[in-house]
């Protein structure tokens, strides 16, 4: 075996199709595009279109409410909230707000405000104020003896 011997598999590799060059390439002259219209013309697509006809998407019917600009929260878990009252980087003896939270690096940007999740374990008793909370994190900071505070 020699380097000038090399050659792919047979059927390894497709010679390209050269559109526009010749009537004896079997796609000269108009290339497959068929005669006039949008769509003989290049660079023209219109998404969506079909002839004039409804599109599917119009036809479709739509249900529910989409608001136009959600609010978007900064998430606070219990699992990453213990870990850093653990590591003492949260003084769970001082009262938890969204700045303090932001201070010591538990959350990047407070968004539209911060929410609190029940994901995970609380064993401190804390008091925290947030922009909202679960129903089921609210329950647990309770039931370890502290409060939430919603802003």
């Amino acid at each position: 075996m020699k380097l000038h011997e090399l050659r792919d598999n047979a059927g390894a590799t497709k010679k390209r199709k050269r559109v526009g060059r010749g009537p004896g390439s079997g796609t000269g002259k108009m290339g497959g595009r068929g005669i006039k219209g949008q769509k003989s013309r290049s660079g023209v697509a219109i998404n969506g279109y079909e002839g004039g006809q409804m599109p599917l998407y119009q036809r479709l019917p739509k249900r529910g409410f989409n608001m136009r600009r959600p609010s978007k929260y900064a998430v606070v878990n219990f699992l990453v909230l213990q870990k850093f009252i653990d590591a003492g980087k949260i003084d769970a003896s001082k009262p938890i707000t969204e700045d303090s939270m932001i201070e010591c690096g538990l959350v990047r940007r407070k968004l539209h405000g911060v929410r609190l999740l029940a994901k995970g374990e609380l064993t401190s008793k804390l008091d925290i104020t947030v922009t909202g909370a679960s129903k089921g994190a609210v329950e647990a900071v309770e039931k370890a003896g502290g409060k939430v505070t919603l802003a």
